[in-house]
């Protein structure tokens, strides 16, 4: 299965922010993509599913881009202010269209989505860009732990309200599941699997039976909690966690699973690690100062290690740690901004094998030795073939010894 991950090499997408709204790291993608959603709503008037902001096919445009070519809105269709009439959808994952195409199928079907790989596969943003879509919000999400408990996924109450009236509605804390019920929204379930049995159980009746009981109002006209039109869950998992509690067969059986994969493409991937990585530099306000060979050497170094042989064939230990997409940012990212906030001090090059040996040997200290292991494997036969940046690479694997 090809992943979906985020396309950072489009022009920055235009947003809809009030002036005064305080500065944020990071706009969710129903602020950071608004122009485009309203843009969508109107340029696609197909069926929708009950309470669909978009239709199915507008959905999927959002999330894989209009393929460079410009929209055009048709004529007499209305739009509001600011929303021009033709607009270029940003594409913002790489990857299997029909993969995205069954996520909105399962979702405009009133199936659960459960999106399961391995970690920093985007499964969260494939999530939130699927929320923001369909239903306009990617806020109502719980994070799954082991200390999530079932009211987290259902509902609390305001003590003080509580002993005051008793229990009642207004005392009801609703939490994200309950409250896009009751708007006929999405909510997300975040590493679901790291959630205790029986609070996972709590999901069964929610995906299908479609309500949710609050027997402590037992009497009262809304102590059944039906869902409105609209209401679904998306969930992650990730394959690789260890301490995770099997979901049972009733559970499962109320999902779609769709796996999200590691990048096939190589350009593909070096065009996101650097784009995301020129983003994040960029918030920082520094300049991106980190060429293509050494992109080119870091996304190559983590696909092999990711895959365990080399792209000419040749054998390589995989480290315990998962050699993710993600991480690879996170390294260009730390790269440029050492180039950025120490100019001149060295070759950014040289800083690559000490930033590699940080991530492999997270999970297992004997992933050093691994790392070591693919020095004197596919960076010394490159060096050997003549490649300068590997060659200076092999020049370098005395950091490792550390």
């Amino acid at each position: 299965m090809t992943a979906v991950h985020p396309r950072p090499e489009e022009p920055a997408p235009m947003t809809t922010t009030l002036p005064d709204a305080p500065a944020r790291q990071i706009d969710p993608p129903e602020d950071r993509y608004a122009t485009e959603l309203a843009f969508l709503a109107a340029y696609d008037d197909g069926p929708r599913p009950p309470a669909w902001r978009l239709t199915p096919r507008a959905v999927v445009t959002f999330v894989i881009g209009s393929g460079g070519q410009p929209l055009k809105l048709p004529d007499g269709a209305g739009v509001p202010d600011g929303v021009p009439r033709r607009m270029t959808i940003a594409s913002k994952f790489v990857g299997d269209r029909a993969l995205v195409e069954r996520c909105v199928v399962t979702l405009a079907g009133e199936r659960g989505l459960l999106l399961v790989g391995e970690p920093g596969t985007a499964k969260s943003m494939l999530s939130e860009l699927l929320s923001a879509a369909v239903c306009g919000t990617s806020g109502l999400v719980v994070q799954g732990t082991a200390g999530t408990t079932e009211d987290q996924l259902k509902y609390g109450w305001n003590y003080a309200l509580l002993l005051a009236q008793g229990p009642s509605r207004q005392a009801l804390v609703p939490s994200p599941v309950l409250t896009a019920m009751s708007r006929g929204a999405i909510a997300r379930v975040e590493e679901v699997t790291r959630c205790l049995p029986e609070v996972q159980d709590s999901l069964v009746s929610l995906l299908s039976e479609r309500r949710m009981a609050v027997p402590e109002l037992a009497g009262a006209a809304d102590a059944l909690a039906h869902a409105a039109p609209g209401f679904n869950l998306i969930a992650t998992a990730n394959l690789r966690d260890k301490g995770v509690s099997e979901m049972s067969a009733a559970l499962k059986r109320r999902f779609n699973f769709e796996t999200v994969g590691p990048i096939g493409d190589i350009d593909a991937e070096i065009a996101l690690v650097r784009g995301q990585a020129r983003a994040s530099v960029a918030r920082a306000g520094a300049p991106f100062q980190v060429d293509d060979a050494v992109l080119e050497a870091l996304v190559t170094a983590f696909r092999d290690l990711r895959e365990g042989r080399s792209a000419e064939g040749w054998e390589v230990e995989r480290p315990s740690t998962v050699m993710s997409t993600a991480e690879a940012v996170s390294v260009a990212g730390a790269l440029a901004l050492a180039a950025a906030y120490f100019p001149g001090d060295r070759d950014v090059l040289g800083l690559l094998p000490g930033h590699l040996l940080g991530v492999v040997r997270k999970d297992d200290p004997a992933d050093a030795a691994r790392l070591r292991g693919y020095w004197d494997g596919p960076v010394r036969r490159r060096a050997e073939q003549g490649s300068a940046t590997w060659r200076t690479l092999w020049d370098l694997r005395t950091v490792l010894e550390g």
